[in-house]
């Protein structure tokens, strides 16, 4: 919650940075950030707290990867080519997202777990080919929104202390501050974020959708080591190794096909493939996960390979829709609204696992009382990937009547 927390808003805040500050700068800031607070982790990692203010710094330096990399992209390549570019890091992102599992799994097994933070300082290696390929850039005179930046962290971390606790009392101050923070970008000259962003139909379900998609698979991500470890008792390495690591090579395949057929076939046709292959997946885990351990192997590289056509999709329709002086806020913006939702979705599938009300068996002739739990929010995540498919073909036809 610690990092999440840190990185979500990050995102947001080096996207609106980019705006007056060198992303160069930005990007060599956010490493040496990440690499500090992976050293502070690692090194005191037996005390709690300290363990928590390198997460927390961890996130501040991570933050500038997703969202500036992005805005690189929006400004510097043509819009009839942004669909293979976000393709193809759509695809190294959740490269990264599956392939830290198996990881993690492996470093934890044989050495501890702390070792995984001393993977992020490799990232130095990067700085100084930053310095010598990336160009300076001008820095833009501009007001930098603080007063919204902090109703803005408030109202977040008052949410993410409810989906942790369940406690009325952060969600009440969630609501307060977030009302407060709409209100305060209305009236203010140079907002934290453009209150005008509103009125573009395409950004906004972009982010919704983006939102819904993210969470569910965040969370299907997170919830598949207990599943496995529940029903065929194999260790963390395992895991990694026969369950997640497939998935996440086939992403770089996946990535680069959906960003081919995003500038061929068109954003919604890729998008409901992507969406089929997430929802077909679920349903298969849910009715025969105790089958084999190879059909969650299986379905498992499909999910990624959903998720990384809906990245590439949700990219491109943002980006298209933004014009050259929303970039920065909007697709910093986009990336907030996304890593702010996974590790929302991850927080929320921990709290369901421990639910008694899902364990109930609802459909006794297909699932069997071991699998219950894990067939139950499964199905539900099929309902809201379902859902969310609908709204985006909906939206999407509705925008392409209003602009022919």
């Amino acid at each position: 919650t610690a990092y999440m927390l840190t990185f979500s808003i990050g995102t947001a805040v080096y996207g609106k940075l980019s705006d007056q500050v060198s992303i160069k700068k930005l990007l060599i800031l956010g490493i040496i950030l990440s690499c500090l607070g992976s050293l502070i982790g690692f090194f005191g990692h037996k005390h709690f707290l300290i363990l928590i203010l390198g997460r927390l710094i961890q996130g501040i330096g991570s933050a500038a990867f997703p969202s500036l990399v992005m805005v690189v992209v929006s400004r510097n390549i043509t819009k009839a080519k942004q669909g293979k570019a976000f393709g193809f890091i759509g695809s190294i992102v959740a490269l990264g997202e599956g392939i830290g599992p198996s990881i993690g799994g492996v470093v934890t097994h044989y050495i501890h777990w702390s070792y995984l933070l001393i993977i992020p300082i490799f990232t130095l290696i990067t700085i100084p080919f930053l310095n010598k390929i990336m160009e300076p850039g001008e820095s833009q005179k501009g007001d930098l929104d603080i007063l919204g930046i902090l109703l803005m962290s408030i109202s977040i971390i008052s949410f993410m202390l409810f989906t942790t606790s369940y406690k009325w009392f952060y969600l009440i101050t969630f609501v307060i501050f977030f009302i407060i923070f709409i209100k305060h970008i209305v009236k203010v000259t140079h907002p934290f974020i453009d209150p005008a962003l509103r009125k573009n139909p395409s950004f906004i379900f972009g982010l919704i959708s983006g939102a819904l998609i993210f969470a569910t698979v965040a969370g299907f991500i997170s919830m598949v080591p207990y599943m496995m470890k529940a029903l065929y008792h194999i260790n963390a390495a395992t895991i990694g190794n026969n369950v997640i690591l497939p998935g996440t090579i086939s992403v770089i395949i996946f990535g680069y096909i959906g960003g081919y057929l995003v500038d061929k076939k068109g954003a919604l046709f890729v998008f409901v493939i992507g969406s089929l292959f997430i929802s077909i997946s679920f349903l298969v885990i849910a009715f025969f996960v105790e089958l084999n351990l190879w059909v969650t192997t299986i379905s498992f590289i499909f999910v990624m390979g959903g998720l990384s056509f809906t990245k590439t999709v949700i990219s491109t329709i943002v980006s298209s829709s933004l014009s050259h002086e929303e970039v920065g806020s909007g697709m910093s913006l986009l990336n907030f609204t996304s890593f702010l939702s996974e590790g929302t979705g991850i927080i929320i599938m921990g709290g369901l696992l421990s639910t008694q009300f899902l364990n109930y068996n609802f459909l006794s002739e297909f699932i069997t009382f071991s699998t219950n739990l894990y067939s139950n929010i499964l199905i539900g995540c099929t309902i809201i990937i379902a859902l969310c498919c609908l709204l985006t073909f909906i939206l999407f036809n509705r925008t392409v009547k209003q602009h022919t």
